[in-house]
């Protein structure tokens, strides 16, 4: 609740407001439904939590009354209409705001902002990182269409939505940031994609002391030096080609055999290469310059340098967090990126909780801490105002003209008749053909109108 009670208010008053503007583009729609309650949406997103430890095909197999697959927890704690209802029409922002796409402030993650900025600021504030930390990127699994997908092939997801984050060695997502495509207002800066995208993320850090560790594709000796004046000091690799390094790394102009080491220094800054399957150039401020020369173990192996055995041991930290968040994925297919990246968000903010609550000494598992916290939510939402029931049945119907003659001659018997006099509200209402009659059981005066077949109990005529 510490990350999350603002945001379950905020589901709820959106979710119903997007209903609504549905229901109102439908003239003919059918009967609206009661609006989402909080504790309907505990019980949601319990359901949701609960299904990452049981993967089935589809949605509807949770709520299955077949031997293989019932399950009495889903269809006692919401019915499956219910649940899917929600589902449709979850919403995180009111489509009203959208501001021109062409404008240069425009924000292409306005849709789910406001709960991502809200969660970042909720990770920052309850939680001290580790002295250690890693930066690096994540891809959110995603095929649909969205701008900003990314398609990597290297990667495990190629497909899928990028987020540059920072974690410490617990796996605690620190801050994050979704890559969306080019920036326009850095478009004519000096800095680097790479090198703003750290910058921002460690906003949070500045002036503590501690140690950041990146691969080749963020780091560079400009960006070194800025973090140093703010007390970060960092290790990487780096690509050779990069600005600010010597130019014989530049040129690559080495020949090494396995287990040699060159060196270059600049002030507190170095830069390496070493040889073992291929050359690995290494940049460092935290680290002092290593002993040129070659370095082999008794088989032959190339012995690891200080500065690539720590790099080896603190990178993996984002990977590490990605592991555990996705290791009871609620990710379903979907075409909506945003409920995509709403439920990893939801897996970010269950490893992060269960994380501090592990940092306060409690011996608990990340599984045993998710089961737990599906029947707290349960119990949670039991306390709550009781969930609105939708009436059954049809809604009776208000009728403001005569009803017709084959639903109530339970009530009258009409008698054949041959009059020609009409009946005074079916002429006010244009109809010509009109015949009085009466009622054989209790002799009250009708009238029968032969084009629309309708009578009038207690008709006056003339």
């Amino acid at each position: 609740m510490l990350y999350f009670a603002e945001i379950i208010h905020l589901l709820v008053e959106e979710t119903n407001r997007y209903y609504h503007q549905h229901i109102e583009r439908r003239q003919d729609g059918p009967s609206p439904r009661p609006d989402v309650t909080e504790s309907e949406m505990f019980l949601f997103l319990g359901i949701i939590i609960q299904m990452g430890h049981d993967i089935r095909d589809r949605l509807t197999d949770y709520w299955s009354t077949a031997e293989q697959f019932a399950t009495p927890f889903y269809s006692k704690t919401m019915k499956r209409d219910r649940f899917l209802h929600i589902l449709r029409f979850l919403h995180f922002a009111d489509n009203r705001t959208e501001i021109d796409r062409n404008d240069d402030s425009y924000d292409r993650l306005w849709k789910i902002r406001t709960i991502f900025d809200t969660l970042n600021d909720a990770f920052e504030k309850y939680y001290n990182p580790s002295e250690h930390l890693a930066i690096d990127e994540i891809i959110v699994k995603y095929k649909g269409r969205v701008i900003f997908k990314q398609y990597i092939p290297k990667k495990h997801k190629r497909f899928g939505i990028k987020i540059f984050k920072i974690c410490d060695a617990a796996g605690y997502t620190y801050d994050m940031k979704v890559y969306l495509g080019k920036d326009r207002t850095r478009a004519d800066r000096d800095v680097t994609a790479t090198h703003a995208t750290v910058r921002d993320l460690c906003r949070r850090i500045e002036g503590v002391g501690h140690k950041l560790y990146m691969d080749n594709f963020f780091s560079s000796p400009d960006l070194f030096d800025e973090l140093m004046t703010k007390k970060i000091t960092c290790c990487g690799t780096v690509r050779p080609n990069r600005k600010g390094l010597p130019d014989d790394f530049r040129r690559r102009q080495f020949r090494l055999r396995k287990g040699d080491i060159r060196v270059r220094v600049r002030q507190n800054m170095t830069a390496l290469v070493w040889k073992d399957k291929r050359d690995v150039y290494m940049l460092t401020n935290m680290h002092s310059p290593p002993a040129e020369g070659n370095f082999c173990g008794e088989h032959g192996n190339a012995t690891k340098p200080a500065v690539v055995a720590d790099y080896n041991k603190h990178m993996g930290y984002v990977d590490k967090a990605d592991r555990m968040a996705n290791s009871y994925g609620i990710c379903r297919r979907t075409w909506k990126w945003t409920n995509k990246l709403f439920f990893h968000l939801l897996d970010l903010t269950i490893l992060n909780s269960y994380i501090l609550l592990s940092s306060c000494g409690a011996k608990l598992s990340h599984r045993d801490f998710r089961l737990a916290l599906v029947r707290n939510m349960l119990e949670l939402a039991g306390r709550g105002p009781p969930r609105p029931q939708r009436p059954r049945g049809r809604p009776p119907a208000v009728r403001s003209e005569p009803s017709r003659i084959g639903e109530v001659t339970i009530q009258h018997w009409p008698t054949s008749s041959t009059s020609k006099l009409r009946c005074r509200e079916c002429s006010s209402r244009g109809i010509r053909r009109t015949v009085r009659t009466k009622c054989v059981r209790c002799d009250i005066g009708l009238c029968i109108s032969g084009c629309f077949q309708e009578y009038h109990t207690k008709a006056t005529f003339r």
